[in-house]
């Protein structure tokens, strides 16, 4: 007899969004079987039809995040590769420089700020965090400002506590001291409104693939108008615009976008946009708290379980970490994924100082549950008895 396994439920959208929406398969099929050309290398129809799908997902992110300018939406690779930019961009190595972060940030902040100091490049304050909420006291950040600093970097919302930070309060700080303010998205794109007008962002970086609901392989970074005078590109080469110069252009966004671009993910990108554009970011945002009122609901009173960061639905997303007593975090995925076909993450999910400060570094770090936007109520629940039923098995073995 067959055995029947478990159903499939991915629950791990902080990783990337899945599914796809089929407007975004549809887009990239499209690009793949009637385009498949290079935008700005051809005057042929089939590239500057690509061209074309650039420019309308760099109008359709200007809407998006109220951005200035559509041309200051920068594609890169990913989320890591637009914070490498802003990062590395705005140090000036002949300078005392002085840059701030936080401990709740991805590595995508820690990594390159870490090599700069490491370097001799820069000084770095990391602030901390409120060990129960993940909470930064934007107090904190005022205290660390220096005559020299270049930058204050800060993690939106976090991939371990789902944990959101006063982005409006922070913009505004560092705007009044005429800070460049690096806002790291990856998590809160997709999820929540971000306005980088209102909330004074100067440099935005996000990845295409999570809940913008784009491929893999897709990001961006804004650039407020005036930071592309301060931010050095990493890259130089071949832009498809002014080839008979040896020096890279300064306009944009050819000045930080050399080489062909990944026309089949932003075609999907794109599309994954206008998918969000009809839904509505506001239906989405409930969405994914009315997800988070039922897994808040579900696991408060599991004996042996705990959740860590905001203790409810306030100042957080849809990203979850939890232990169970007895239970390691791989452990536990595994058993969710065997006997209940639950896809979830563990580990230290690239964000180390996030969990040494919930105190889960040094027991291997937790089992993340993200949601998404094709996660249902009904999804939820099912997570949560399935940690009650591992929770009671253990407590009766």
């Amino acid at each position: 007899m067959k055995t029947m396994l478990p159903r499939r439920l991915y629950i791990d959208n902080a990783a990337t969004s899945f599914p796809k929406p089929e407007s975004v398969l549809k887009a990239m099929m499209y690009y793949a079987q009637s385009l498949g050309a290079s935008a700005g290398r051809g005057a042929y129809s089939e590239a500057i039809e690509t061209a074309g799908i650039l420019s309308e997902c760099r109008l359709n992110l200007k809407k998006h995040f109220n951005g200035e300018r559509a041309e200051h939406f920068v594609f890169t690779l990913n989320c890591t590769e637009a914070l490498n930019i802003a990062i590395k961009g705005l140090i000036d190595p002949s300078k005392d420089n002085h840059v701030i972060c936080t401990a709740i940030d991805h590595n995508s902040i820690l990594r390159p700020t870490t090599a700069m100091e490491d370097a001799g490049l820069v000084h770095r304050t990391i602030v901390p965090i409120s060990a129960s909420t993940g909470l930064v006291d934007p107090d904190d950040i005022r205290k660390a400002i220096r005559p020299t600093t270049r930058f204050i970097a800060v993690t939106h919302a976090s991939n371990v506590t789902g944990t959101v930070q006063p982005l409006a309060e922070i913009g505004r700080m560092a705007r009044e001291h005429a800070i460049p303010f690096i806002v790291d998205a990856a998590q809160s794109v997709g999820h929540m409104k971000i306005d980088v007008q209102r909330d004074c962002i100067d440099l935005l970086a996000s990845p295409g693939h999570k809940a913008l609901l784009g491929p893999l392989g897709t990001g961006f970074l804004y650039l407020r108008p005036g930071m592309e005078k301060i931010v050095k590109p990493l890259f130089e080469g071949g832009t498809g615009s002014v080839s008979e110069e040896p020096r890279q252009p300064t306009f944009m966004p050819d000045r930080y976008e050399s080489g062909s671009h990944n026309a089949i993910g932003i075609a999907g990108l794109n599309a994954g946009l206008e998918w969000i554009a009809e839904k509505g970011i506001d239906a989405l945002h409930k969405h994914d708290l009315d997800l988070v009122q039922v897994f808040v609901d579900g696991v408060s009173n599991i004996e042996g379980l705990t959740y860590y960061g905001p203790q409810g639905v306030k100042d957080r997303v849809g990203v979850f970490s939890v232990r169970i007593d007895g239970y390691e975090p791989q452990e536990l995925s595994a058993v969710l994924e065997s006997s209940y076909g639950i896809l979830t993450r563990s580990g230290i999910h690239c964000a180390p100082l996030a969990h040494e400060t919930i105190g889960t570094s040094s027991l291997g770090g937790t089992t993340r549950f993200s949601f998404g936007p094709f996660v249902t109520m009904q999804d939820v629940k099912f997570a949560t008895d399935a940690l009650a039923e591992i929770a009671m098995n253990r407590v009766t073995a």
